[in-house]
């Protein structure tokens, strides 16, 4: 590991936001040749579902036009690669998906998805498979090389630079995980997040509303719209939602 390379995770632990660790890591990427990126994170998996991709945590830096028909659209259920990451950890070469290709053994749809990642330049590269200690949790990555490079060409960068790469993209994967997230249309104003965090602390209503120095109808207002942007039911799933999203306790800087 060089000192450019410690430098790097060291800026990238002290990530004030989501935004600036993934702007970091895109600029680390592309000097290895990987200029597109695709994140992907949820902690609502079941064993039939990756939960609702509105909840998704999505960062990339693909053309619209790709992540419209990949996410958008729900290509990625059919990747390959992305069916391997949901049940794996650590880095798998894009030869594999190649292989099973010639042998025939992908599916009908999954055909479809590499022939579209063809018409798209999506065709050399790696995915990571993130660690997880819980099995609602999963996060991935796809590494894509560069227009005109070769899946040899890859073979040779990660041979030479592999575990700086995978520890990048270990390192930026934990980073994100603790900073706030707030998805499209899930923004919590002040005071909602602050009943809630009175709930997290076991508060009733009537002592949220002491502390707050608000009626109890207001407070019960700014619950229940809490409950609304986060598109849930209960206070108590609120609560558990803006936790996972860590928008729960943050600091206003």
């Amino acid at each position: 590991m060089t000192p450019d390379d410690r430098a790097h995770l060291l800026a990238l632990t002290n990530a004030s936001s989501i935004e600036t660790a993934w702007s970091m890591h895109v600029a680390k990427m592309a000097g290895y040749g990987f200029d597109r990126l695709l994140y992907g994170f949820t902690r609502y998996r079941t064993p039939t579902s990756l939960g609702d991709p509105n909840d998704f945590l999505v960062l990339t830096n693909h053309r619209p036009d790709y992540t419209r028909e990949f996410i958008g659209n729900g290509l990625y259920r059919h990747s390959p690669m992305v069916r391997w990451a949901l049940e794996n950890e650590g880095p798998r070469s894009w030869s594999r998906t190649a292989a099973a290709l010639a042998r025939g053994e992908l599916s009908e749809d999954a055909r479809r998805v590499v022939a579209f990642n063809a018409s798209k330049q999506v065709t050399a590269g790696y995915t990571i498979g993130f660690k997880s200690l819980s099995h609602r949790a999963k996060g991935a990555i796809a590494l894509t090389a560069r227009p005109g490079m070769t899946q040899e060409e890859v073979e040779r960068i990660w041979s030479a630079h592999g575990e700086t790469i995978l520890l990048c993209n270990n390192v930026l994967h934990l980073r994100v995980l603790t900073l706030p997230y707030i998805p499209p249309d899930q923004t919590l104003t002040p005071r909602q997040r602050e009943a809630l965090e009175w709930v997290g602390d076991g508060k009733t209503t009537q002592d949220i509303a002491q502390i707050m120095g608000l009626t109890q109808a207001t407070v019960e207002k700014h619950l229940r719209r809490a409950r609304d942007t986060l598109n849930v039911e209960t206070s108590a799933q609120a609560v558990a939602k803006a936790t996972f999203l860590n928008q729960m306790f943050i600091l206003d800087i």
